[in-house]
């Protein structure tokens, strides 16, 4: 029975920590639009390769089947099971001017716009793909 849940844990892994990570960073990117006239507010985001290296990095080394369930970490405050109290999505960057404004605030909407919904698509992405490998499944257990 172990073996068939690290072969689980596996399959569905990957597109679990990438629903996390975009999950965290629709979040942020969220965040960003919202605070689009907020003075000296400066615009956040995630490296998105970096933060699923460090995932999936942490999760083999975690391969046990106890060890992979976490809860959502929302404040600096919160403590990360999984990786050990260092949040999963790896560092929050702050994104690069573009234009510059009079009250320092750094949010680009069109930017802002652009990758939400990049993000937003990638998102539903994931959630068909394991939707499919799910199916997938069931359908291999029915038949036998």
């Amino acid at each position: 029975m172990g073996y068939i849940m690290d072969k689980l844990d596996a399959l569905l892994g990957f597109h679990q920590n990438a629903l996390r990570i975009r999950g965290q960073r629709q979040e942020l990117l969220a965040a960003n639009i919202a605070n689009a006239d907020t003075p000296k507010y400066k615009a956040k985001d995630i490296d998105f390769a970096d933060a699923m290296q460090n995932a999936m990095s942490s999760q083999n080394a975690n391969s046990k089947i106890g060890n992979n369930l976490q809860a959502v970490v929302t404040q600096p405050g919160h403590i990360n099971t999984l990786t050990g109290g260092q949040n999963i999505s790896g560092k929050t960057l702050f994104r690069p001017i573009v234009q510059g404004s009079v009250d320092g605030n750094t949010v680009d909407m069109d930017v802002e716009r652009n990758q939400f919904v990049d993000n937003a698509i990638r998102y539903e992405a994931s959630l068909t793909i394991i939707n499919n490998q799910i199916k997938g499944m069931l359908s291999a257990i029915q038949n036998n």
